[in-house]
């Protein structure tokens, strides 16, 4: 699990050339797991040198949940890869998570992935702006998160990593938005799903927006290296 394209790449390069691991006491192909999220056409470019190397096969199995999924063990993994490897992919990510999905072939893990994510970047600017807009109008920000997330408004920015202090005890917002899910690795994957939704002309109307706002707090000296609920602090200029 790496954080950048450049990096899986490196990483399989290192193992692939000389193709040799099964001359190497290795009796059986390989499974390669990769459980980073990246561009699904460098995954795609991976997969291929494993396949054609003969060294074994690869899956992608992004995961969502974050520090605190890894750390209880409650991690979901989204895997793209040959019905005939799923139960084998499954035993071995369930040591590590609670959920695996088989979402299709070698890169259907990834795509879900980054539709996943899109998604929790643009609820997470969307909650901090609704919680910025009650507190602004005079509500107490417990009250107003408890209408939320019995409402329609509901969401995991509203309801596990609310983005103001002292509304979830424990939640980054409430240690200074440190730990967490990083505002540069969102606004990564935010980018890496714009990216891939343009190479299939998927129409988007908020990405740019957003991606936009996630640069601006990224380069914020009073953001930057925070949880990326800290996109309130931003948007509010106090907490």
């Amino acid at each position: 699990m790496l954080p950048e394209p450049h990096h899986v790449q490196g990483v399989y390069r290192s193992i692939l050339q000389p193709p040799s691991l099964l001359k190497d006491g290795t009796a059986k192909e390989r499974l390669f797991i990769d459980c980073s999220t990246i561009d699904p056409t460098t995954s795609r470019e991976v997969a291929n040198a494993v396949h054609s190397s003969g060294q074994g096969k690869f899956v992608d199995a992004p995961m969502s949940g974050g520090v605190v999924g890894a750390q209880a063990g409650t991690l979901t993994f989204m895997i793209g890869a040959a019905p005939e490897l799923v139960d084998r992919v499954t035993e071995i990510l369930s040591m590590m998570g609670r959920r695996v999905l088989h979402l299709g072939e070698q890169g259907a893990g990834l795509h879900g992935k980054l539709a996943n994510n899109y998604l929790l970047a643009l609820n997470n600017i969307a909650t901090a702006e609704a919680m910025n807009m009650g507190i602004t109008w005079g509500l107490d920000p417990k009250a107003l998160a408890n209408i939320i997330n019995t409402s329609t408004g509901k969401c995991w920015p509203s309801e596990v990593n609310n983005p103001v202090p002292g509304v979830i005890e424990g939640s980054p917002a409430s240690r200074g938005y440190e730990g967490g899910f990083g505002v540069a690795l969102a606004n990564k994957d935010l980018k890496l799903a714009l990216k891939a939704a343009k190479e299939a002309n998927v129409k988007l109307s908020l990405g740019e927006p957003a991606k936009q706002l996630y640069d601006e707090v990224e380069a914020d000296l009073k953001c930057k290296g925070r949880d990326f609920s800290v996109v309130y602090r931003y948007i509010r200029g106090k907490e």
